[in-house]
């Protein structure tokens, strides 16, 4: 049953990713990726890491995808910046793929030797806010900031489109 499950849930993120790539219009290449996140959630949660779960589809799927549809309301399509093919970026993305894809065969094949975690190593989502809020707590508010700052950019540049 696990395997079904395994198996349905990244069948959709791959198909969603591609679906993503393949989309003639941003909207829907934004509604893929809320897809690809949801399912990559549900794949989270059946390795047993439901805060890792809980956080990809409420701050991905969520927030995130919230500033990707913004974003994708104040580029107009006729106005925004033309596509052109050009050699220089499909290169740097070709080769920017086959680095990606050596460390994800260099991940995979670290992981299969690796240990088990103990059930000591886990750590909760009561852990992960306590640490958030002492130790890491400075961080936390840059980070914070640093978001707060690229949406009030983003207002201005859609005030002054609105103005001209």
């Amino acid at each position: 049953m696990m395997i079904a499950v395994f198996l349905l849930l990244a069948g959709c993120c791959i198909a969603a990713v591609l679906g993503m790539i393949l989309s003639k219009t941003p909207t829907y290449g934004a509604l893929y990726l809320v897809l690809m996140f949801a399912a990559l959630g549900g794949l989270f949660g059946l390795i047993g890491a439901p805060f890792m779960a809980v956080v990809q589809v409420i701050i991905y799927a969520g927030a995130i995808m919230v500033l990707f549809v913004f974003l994708i309301m104040m580029v107009h399509p006729k106005t925004g910046i033309p596509r052109e093919r050009r050699k220089g970026p499909v290169r740097a993305g070709l080769l920017l793929g086959i680095v990606l894809g050596v460390e994800l065969v260099f991940a995979a094949w670290s992981a299969f030797g690796a240990p088990a975690a103990s059930p000591a190593a886990v750590v909760t989502p009561k852990e992960i806010g306590r640490l958030l809020l002492t130790k890491y707590l400075y961080p936390f508010e840059v980070t914070s900031i640093l978001i707060v700052a690229a949406l009030v950019g983003a207002i201005a540049l859609a005030q002054k489109r609105g103005e001209a």
